[in-house]
């Protein structure tokens, strides 16, 4: 059986990712520009609106996939693998970018950690999950 506070950590981890989804999601769909504008980007060409809306699309999937998983983690294991997949490209992505001096680690902000925060969480639930299935 699941302690409190790894169940409480999981479920608060869950509960972000989900945050950190919407408002990404929202932003994306609504007004891509804004977040260019905001961490101090040049502007985008036009046509990266449409991109973005699809970004967006997905991170609201997303967002969705992570508050059904909440609800029973078990059941939903598949929603914390899937997440695990895009925190490490979204990292991956974050880190070489850096590296590359296309940004700044200021312009990231949370992206340079949250994401291994985020693989670390679902990956201890899932951990947790194989050993009680032993």
């Amino acid at each position: 059986m699941m302690s409190l506070s790894s169940r409480s950590f999981t479920q608060a981890a869950i509960v972000l990712i989900a945050v950190v989804q919407i408002v990404l999601g929202v932003l994306f769909v609504i007004c891509p520009g804004t977040f260019a504008a905001a961490l101090d980007l040049p502007p985008a060409p036009a046509w990266t609106d449409w991109i973005f809306a699809m970004f967006g699309a997905r991170a609201l999937g997303f967002a969705y996939g992570m508050l059904v998983a909440r609800r029973d983690l078990e059941k939903n294991a598949s929603w914390l693998t899937a997440m695990i997949l895009v925190q490490t490209i979204d990292w991956i992505a974050t880190i070489f970018s850096l590296i590359a001096g296309k940004v700044t680690l200021i312009q990231v902000s949370t992206a340079s950690f949250l994401p291994a925060v985020f693989i670390v969480a679902l990956g201890m639930e899932l951990s947790r999950q194989r050993a009680r299935r032993i």
